[in-house]
């Protein structure tokens, strides 16, 4: 039996290069079914809540800042497109031999946690809107009915990646094709005008950028828009990474804030904002008060169509992650582990799926948007900015196949609005100790997170003799 600790055993026999398969417009579809999942059905009322009447700027402020970052993951992923992402990224930016050992380790760490959260977040999303179709009345119902759809998905997968990119553009025609009926009720049944400038116009722009509610409306809507740079985790499968990854990054982001700010504007003309703030099943009402129940019927079981595609797109990135880190030898080797006829790799699949199917059946939707967002900022935001400038002053910027423009203010720009988000999130989890109750912020609490994998890296990599431990 294989040593699977061993450094020297990173590549299996059954580990195979991953075929550049996906084209531009496979590519875009997925990052499109990634950013539109339950979440802007999800967070459209939240939006609501927290910004009133202005709330569109808070969909126009998630967008600029995905535009802001997206310059950046354009720049890493066109110059080293290789499966995993941010795990490449952060290890040639902060040093393979050093301090990338860490930030890759702590990012796939926390990928193992934040990924499952995410599908599960998702799952739990897609049983809130089942139950408008069909009524979940016992506890158990709305966690089988997430539960299958994880193991859904995990069939699903479980394929070659060209059968997977031809499955992405099929179900994005869903994707589009919801989107465009909810508008185009909403542009031929407007009866409320809705606001795209606050009261008192450009003048109290600043106040209301800067306010606290927008913060807290930003951590909902840039939820809504991630997904942009799933290209990036399967830049070993797009062909011509170079020129396709920015442009599909590019595409997804603007085709996207197009559709969510027509869609938040369909809804608010016909329900005002004030009633659509306390609604559950924003769409199904929207579409209920349109053309009656039955075509509200059939727009939920649009939005689970939409719910159940991202969640696609979603695990089919993730589970590329953990491949790349075993691949190089900074992880279990087992996961480096392709499938032997359909060449994926299947161990990194189940693993994630596994573990998103266990958290749908522990965890409620609730704050876990927050949780997600505050868990991947400061090693995978923020980390990635800071590691592009460092490596722009290692290697410079000859032979770069894109290179953002006004450097460095996007970077500046996209660390400092990151770090407000990150600042503005105010839920928590509520510990019961000793009969007392706790509350511990979901930031402190992604910085234990990280702690601990800083624990466990240093345990492991004592155990392997490598840095900071070689002798």
């Amino acid at each position: 039996m294989p040593n699977l600790d061993s450094p020297s055993a990173p590549l299996l026999e059954a580990t195979a290069p991953l075929r550049r398969r996906l084209g531009l417009v496979q590519a875009t579809a997925l990052n499109m079914i990634d950013m539109v999942g339950i979440g802007p059905f999800v967070t459209l009322p939240l939006v609501m809540g927290f910004m009133g009447p202005n709330f569109l700027l808070a969909w126009v402020v998630g967008a600029a800042l995905s535009l802001v970052d997206g310059l950046i993951w354009s720049e890493l992923g066109a110059a080293y497109p290789e499966a995993g992402g941010s795990y490449r990224f952060l290890k040639l930016a902060y040093g393979e031999q050093s301090w990338g050992r860490l930030m890759s380790f702590l990012y796939v760490w926390q990928t193992l946690v934040q990924a499952p959260l995410v599908v599960a977040s998702g799952a739990i999303g897609f049983a809130q809107y089942f139950g408008y179709l069909v009524p979940l009345t016992e506890w158990w119902q709305p966690k089988m009915v997430s539960g299958v759809v994880v193991l859904l998905l995990i069939a699903l997968l479980y394929r070659r990646i060209e059968d997977v990119g031809r499955l992405g553009v099929l179900l994005c025609v869903g994707v589009l094709g919801l989107m465009g009926w909810l508008i185009f009720g909403g542009l031929t049944h407007a009866t409320h005008s809705v606001q795209w400038l606050p009261t008192g116009g450009i003048g109290a722009l600043p106040g209301v950028l800067m306010s606290v509610a927008m913060g807290q409306a930003t951590v909902k809507t840039i939820y809504s828009y991630l997904g942009y740079y799933n290209v990036c985790h399967l830049g070993g499968e797009v062909k011509e990474p170079h020129k396709l990854i920015p442009r599909s990054i590019f595409l997804s982001i603007l085709g996207i804030m197009a559709l969510y700010l027509l869609l938040n504007w369909s809804v608010g003309s016909v329900i005002p904002w004030a009633e659509a703030r306390h609604s559950e099943f924003i769409v199904s009402t929207f579409v209920e008060r349109l053309y009656g129940a039955v075509a509200a019927k059939a727009a939920t079981a649009l939005v689970l169509w939409v719910a159940f595609a991202s969640l696609f797109a979603v695990l089919l990135g993730y589970s590329r992650i953990p491949y790349a880190a075993a691949a190089d030898g900074e992880f279990l080797p087992i996961f480096a582990k392709t499938h032997p006829t359909k060449q994926f790799p299947h161990v990194s699949l189940l693993l994630l799926g596994g573990m998103g199917f266990v958290f749908s059946l522990l965890f409620k939707l609730g704050e876990v948007i927050s949780a997600i967002l505050a868990m991947r900022i400061l090693v995978q935001f923020v980390g990635q900015a800071v590691g592009l400038v460092l490596l722009r002053r290692r290697r410079g910027t000859q032979g770069l196949p894109f290179r953002m423009p006004l450097y460095p203010l996007p970077v500046v720009v996209a660390v400092a609005v990151w770090l407000w988000v990150f600042w503005s999130i105010t839920e928590g989890i509520e510990l019961h100790l000793s009969g007392r109750t706790v509350f511990l912020p979901f930031q402190l609490a992604a910085v234990l997170m990280m702690g601990l994998g800083t624990v466990v890296f240093l345990l492991w990599s004592r155990r392997l003799g490598r840095w900071p431990f070689r002798k």
